[in-house]
């Protein structure tokens, strides 16, 4: 993920919590070059694609 991203996390977090109220922060938390785990987690608790995911997320970086 990007620096911007990381600096948004928090933001983008509650937004996804919005979305898909079964995540928790546990599903949400981010590490510096974990990028694919979180994913991952993302994936299986929503059961969206790994690519929608990364669009969504990419997508709310952009605002």
């Amino acid at each position: 993920m990007s620096l911007q991203l990381k600096g948004n996390w928090n933001q983008i977090k509650g937004e996804l919590k919005e979305k898909y109220a079964k995540l928790t922060d546990d599903d949400l938390l981010y590490q510096e070059g974990q990028e694919d785990k979180v994913l991952g987690r993302l994936q299986e608790k929503t059961g969206e694609s790994v690519e929608s995911l990364r669009k969504l997320i990419f997508q709310e970086e952009e605002k």
